[in-house]
């Protein structure tokens, strides 16, 4: 609903829902609200942050008006499709939301059970025996505080003692994370001795804080505490590490001619298309062309089975401006020109950079390209982005002297080369495969035509 023209008939109060964000996400949690109740907001202006196990991203204000109720706090977990603020004109005072779009107080209860039950689930499912069962607690707990809780180790009792900050005293993200600090650096603001009983239940994976002890620490150091995004990088990266057998293949190709092509058209293409032409685009093309080629890099492993792909769904690694990592997904990237690439990589690159990915944006990918060039680096050793079985590294291309071969004999002359650096699962891809398929996508980038149209 559009806000109405402030001399004609007073606006109606609006319900600022939380989207939906993709098939496979239910809920997410209210990172940063980026604007306070009482504050004045534009159509479409960004008002909070959330965050999903997949994916960051903005909600936009749904009309003009005034934040008149923020109805779930920072750090609290809020389902798809339920109010999380209320939008109205000055002068107004929040009515309560419709049940349909936001769950009732009294109903938390009954909401925790069924959270509960899902997170006992998944947590038997990736941690067999470091389970905690809050099943004791009539205290509510989000799913990301139950989620910290089982990373750190801290009990049922600990959770107990954390005086929260959040809505009717609930504990949030910061007040677990300063707890965790706290108790690791020893000057917890929590009661310092916590009785435990002898039937309280102990993760596995706990341990007492002097275990596991903070170096020396003196002026001349930082502590910095993860972001979520960033745990969820080094889970990921150290999980692929120590389920796929990493090999790599390296191949140096020469892309002379398809450097003299793209220095010849890109202005041209940004003329007409209003794009810009990079190199990434080519390399997803070459390696689309190999994986037809070569079918079977484009498999999954789920125990004794292969899985082969018939879809080819590109993940193009970007960096982002915080320093993470993601991995946005061209889907059905072969069904696709050399143009259709193109405008597929500058548009998710940019919603990358701008935080505007959705979370079925990033996941997907049968195969993983990641342009390690663009740091200037020339070849890289990258670890493969489970459930895939490969993944190539791209090095920035350089100048070089070289051998020419001509009918009236060698040549010296300067040509543009880059390495090309394939990592697989030797689990299920052998090397004589592993390296075919690297030397096929050189071939394909050293025969570019010079003379291709776009």
């Amino acid at each position: 609903m559009h806000p109405l023209k402030q001399n004609e008939f007073r606006m109606a109060q609006i319900e600022v829902i939380l989207p939906k964000m993709g098939e496979s996400v239910a809920e997410a949690t209210i990172t940063t609200w980026l604007k306070s109740e009482g504050d004045t907001v534009e159509a479409e202006e960004a008002i909070v942050e959330i965050a999903t196990d997949k994916v960051d991203s903005e909600v936009p204000s749904p009309a003009e008006g005034k934040i008149l109720k923020i109805l779930v706090q920072e750090g609290e977990v809020a389902k798809v499709g339920q109010a999380i603020a209320i939008i109205g004109a000055e002068g107004d005072v929040a009515s309560t939301p419709s049940s349909s779009s936001s769950a009732p107080a009294d109903a938390a209860p009954v909401e925790a059970v069924a959270i509960e039950e899902n997170i006992q689930q998944a947590t038997q499912a990736t941690a067999p025996g470091a389970k905690i069962d809050f099943s004791g607690s009539d205290r509510f707990y989000s799913p990301l505080v139950k989620s910290i809780a089982k990373e750190e180790g801290i009990s049922v009792v600990e959770l107990e003692q954390i005086s929260g900050s959040g809505n009717e005293g609930r504990v949030t993200k910061k007040d677990i994370l300063a707890f965790v600090s706290g108790r690791q650096n020893g000057s917890s603001t929590q009661p310092a001795q916590v009785s435990v009983p002898s039937t309280a239940p102990t993760p596995k994976d706990a341990a007492p804080a002097q275990s596991t002890p903070v170096s020396s620490l003196s002026g001349d150091v930082e502590i910095i505490q993860m972001d979520r995004m960033r745990k969820l990088i080094a889970d990921h990266m150290v999980k692929s590490k120590q389920t796929a057998a990493h090999v790599t293949s390296f191949v140096e190709a020469d892309v002379t001619n398809i450097v003299n092509w793209r220095n010849k058209m890109k202005k041209h293409f940004e003329q007409v298309e209003g794009e810009k032409l990079t190199f990434t685009p080519i390399f997803i093309e070459a390696i689309v062309k190999a994986i037809k080629d070569f079918p079977m890099i484009n498999i999954s492993v789920e125990g004794d089975k292969i899985i082969r792909k018939k879809n080819i769904n590109i993940g193009m690694a970007a960096a982002l401006p915080s320093g993470n990592l993601i991995v946005p997904v061209i889907m059905n990237a072969d069904r696709l020109n050399l143009l259709g690439i193109t405008k597929a990589v500058n548009d998710l690159a940019k919603r990358a950079r701008e935080n505007k990915l959705l979370p079925d944006e990033i996941q997907g990918g049968t195969y993983t390209v990641s342009n390690v060039g663009t740091f200037g680096n020339v070849f890289g050793t990258p670890i493969i982005n489970q459930p895939q079985v490969a993944i190539m590294a791209v090095g920035a291309i350089k100048k070089k002297p070289a051998v020419i071969e001509t009918e009236a004999g060698d040549t010296l002359g300067i040509r543009h080369f880059m390495y090309l650096s394939h990592s697989y699962d030797h689990r299920v891809v052998d090397g004589a495969l592993g390296g075919m398929f690297v030397r096929r996508v050189a071939d394909y980038l050293e025969n570019w035509d010079v003379n291709r149209e776009i």
